[in-house]
C-alpha cells in the first residue's frame, strides 16, 4: 500500500471516530448508557444550556490550621511523657499553640522540637510558657492540605458516577472557594445535594477473611451464603470502574475513621513514600489490640464502602501506622487525602447559590445551533462559489473540523456551555481562513506561472508557517484564558482550544489529502480555484 493511501485510510479513520463520538451525543444519556454500540459518556451541557444549580462554597481553612496546632500541641505533650519533663497543658486560640508550665528542661526540650519540625516558630515566651505559631509556607501547606480534602470529599459525593449525581461538576475556584455546578437539578436533587456537602467520607478498618479476583467468584466459595456477619467488599480500578479484588470482611468494622487524627506522606530509606496515619489514644488501643491479634493478615482500608488498600499486618501496630505499596509520590499522596478525608471535616458554607431554568437553556441551545447552521451554510456557500472544486474541499475539511471538535470534547467529557457554543461558531471562521490563506498562496504561485502540481505544493508549503503562526498565538490566548477565567470563560477557552487544533489539523492535512487525491499526480492545465 502506497504512504498516500496508507495516509488516506489514516484520515479516514480518524474522522470517522471523531464523528462516531459527536454522532451519540444526539441520544440521551440513559440510551447511551443501555446500548452497547454507544459510548457510557458524551459532551456535559453546562447550567447555561441545560438549567441547574450553582453554588459557590467557602471552605473555613482557619479549622485546618488550629487542627494543626492542636496535633502538634498532642505531640510536645507525647514528649513530655517520654522524656519525663513536667508540662501542665496546653491550649490553642486564635491561631496560637501555648504551651504551658513548662520546666526549664521543658522549655528546652520544647524548642528542640520546635526547630527540628520545620513548620513551627515560636512567637514568645513568658515564665515557662511558650507561644507557638506556624510559619507562613507550612500554613500555606496545612491549607492547601485542606482544601484537596474538601475536594475529594465532594468530588466523591457528588461527582461520583455510581452514587453522586451524574454530570456534576466540582471545581476549586480561587484560595478557599469551590464551584458547584448540578445539572437539571431538581428540588429533590438541591436536597441531596444539600445533605451530601454535610456529610464527610466513612473509613473502616477490617480484618479480610477471604479473597479473590471478583465479587462473583468470592460467592461461588460459599454457595450456601456468606457467613452470618460478613459481606463482600470490592476494590474498583478508579478511572475504568472496573472490579480488580474482592475481599470478604466483617460487616462491622474492626476500627474506624473516628479515631484518625492525621494521615501523611512521609518517605522510607529507600526513598519510596508510604502513607503514615495517626490514631488518637483510644483508638490506638483499639488498633494495637486489632493488629497485634492478625498479624499476617491483610488489613482492608475501606471508603465510602469501596477497597482503598488492603496490606498485609506486619507488626502490632498502636496509634501510628504505615501502608506500604508501589505508590507514586502523586498516588500516596491521594490516598493520604483520601485517609483524612474520612475522618477530618473541614466545615464549608454556601456563600452563593443559583438556579438556572432549563426552558432558558433550551432556548440558547436552538439559537445557538440555529447561528452556528447559518453561518456555517453562508461560509460553505462562499467557499463553493469563490473557490470552486477547491472550495468543495474547503466544506468537506470544515465538515470535518466540526466532527473533530466535538468528538474531542464528547472523549474528554468537556462541558458544553453558551459561551463554548459561540466558541464552536468562530472555529468555522477561523478553519475556513486557513483554507482562503493556503488558496490564495495558490493563486499567487499560479499567477507567477508555476504548473499546478508545483503551485499547489508551494502553496501549502508557503501558507503552512502562517497559519501555525496565527493559531499558536490563538492557542495561546485561550490557555490563559483557562487558567485565570472562571466559569463561562473556561468553557469558551476550553472549546477555543480544542477548535484551534483541529482547524490547523484540518486545512494542512485533510485539504492537502484532497489535493493529493485529484489533482495528484495527473497532468492537468490548471487548477480549479
Amino acid at each position: 500500500m502506497s504512504r498516500l493511501r496508507v495516509r488516506l485510510v489514516l484520515i479516514g479513520l480518524t474522522v470517522v471516530f471523531f464523528g462516531y463520538l459527536t454522532l451519540a451525543n444526539f441520544f440521551g444519556s440513559e440510551t447511551r448508557r443501555e446500548s452497547p454500540l454507544l459510548p457510557d459518556s458524551g459532551l456535559r451541557l453546562g447550567l447555561d444550556l441545560q438549567g441547574g444549580i450553582h453554588w459557590v462554597l467557602g471552605v473555613q481553612l482557619d479549622v485546618t490550621e488550629k487542627r494543626e496546632l492542636e496535633f502538634q500541641g498532642k505531640g510536645v505533650a507525647g514528649l513530655a511523657e517520654d522524656e519525663g519533663f513536667s508540662m501542665s497543658g496546653w491550649s490553642v486560640e486564635a491561631g496560637v499553640l501555648t504551651l504551658e508550665g513548662l520546666s526549664v528542661d521543658g522549655v528546652r526540650q520544647a524548642r528542640e522540637y520546635i526547630s527540628d519540625h520545620g513548620g513551627l516558630q515560636i512567637a514568645g515566651e513568658d515564665a515557662g510558657d511558650l507561644r507557638v505559631v506556624l510559619t507562613d509556607d507550612w500554613n500555606s501547606e496545612v491549607r492547601e492540605r485542606g482544601m484537596n480534602q474538601v475536594l475529594e470529599v465532594l468530588r466523591r459525593r457528588i461527582d461520583d458516577p455510581v452514587t453522586g449525581i451524574p454530570e456534576s461538576v466540582v471545581t476549586r475556584q480561587g484560595d478557599d472557594r469551590i464551584l458547584v455546578q448540578i445539572p437539571g437539578g431538581t428540588d429533590f436533587e438541591r436536597e441531596r445535594a444539600g445533605k451530601l456537602l454535610k456529610t464527610t467520607g466513612f473509613l473502616e478498618f477490617k480484618i479480610v477473611k477471604d479473597v479473590d479476583k471478583s465479587r462473583e467468584l468470592l460467592l461461588a466459595k460459599h454457595p450456601d451464603g456468606l457467613p452470618d456477619g460478613m459481606q463482600i467488599a470490592v476494590e474498583m480500578d478508579r478511572e475504568t470502574g472496573r472490579e480488580l479484588t474482592a475481599y470478604l470482611v466483617p460487616e462491622a468494622p474492626d476500627v474506624t475513621g473516628d479515631y484518625l487524627e492525621d494521615a501523611r506522606v512521609v518517605f522510607n530509606r529507600q526513598g519510596r513514600p508510604i502513607v503514615s496515619f495517626t490514631f488518637n489514644p483510644e483508638g490506638g488501643r483499639i488498633f494495637g489490640d486489632v493488629t497485634g491479634n492478625n498479624i499476617g493478615a491483610p488489613l482492608a482500608i475501606i471508603l465510602d464502602n469501596n477497597v482503598y488498600s488492603a496490606p498485609n499486618i506486619k507488626s502490632r501496630i498502636n496509634m501510628r501506622g504505615q501502608i506500604e505499596g508501589r505508590y507514586t509520590s502523586q498516588e500516596a499522596a491521594d490516598l493520604a487525602v483520601v485517609l483524612r478525608a474520612g475522618s477530618l471535616a473541614v466545615p464549608v458554607v454556601i456563600e452563593e447559590e443559583r438556579t438556572v431554568g432549563p426552558a432558558l437553556g433550551a432556548d440558547s441551545i436552538s439559537r445557538g445551533v440555529r447561528a452556528s447552521v447559518l453561518g456555517l451554510v453562508l461560509i460553505l456557500c462562499f467557499a463553493v462559489g469563490y473557490y470552486r472544486l477547491s472550495g468543495v474541499y474547503a466544506s468537506v475539511a470544515l465538515l470535518a473540523n466540526l466532527l473533530l471538535l466535538v468528538g474531542v470534547m464528547s472523549l474528554f467529557e468537556a462541558t458544553l456551555t453558551l459561551p463554548g457554543l459561540a466558541g464552536v461558531v468562530l472555529t468555522v471562521g477561523m478553519a475556513v481562513d486557513a483554507n482562503v490563506i493556503i488558496f490564495e498562496r495558490i493563486r499567487e504561485e499560479l499567477r507567477g506561472g508555476r504548473a499546478p502540481r508545483a503551485a499547489v505544493g508551494t502553496g501549502f508549503q508557503k501558507a503552512r508557517w502562517t497559519i501555525l503562526d496565527a493559531n499558536i498565538t490563538t492557542l495561546l490566548t485561550a490557555i490563559v484564558l483557562y487558567e485565570y477565567g472562571t466559569g463561562p470563560i473556561k468553557g469558551f477557552a476550553v472549546t477555543l482550544s480544542i477548535g484551534v487544533v483541529t482547524s490547523v489539523f484540518a486545512a494542512l492535512v485533510i485539504t492537502r489529502a484532497m489535493f493529493s487525491l485529484y489533482p495528484g499526480s495527473r497532468p492537468i492545465e490548471t487548477v480549479s480555484i
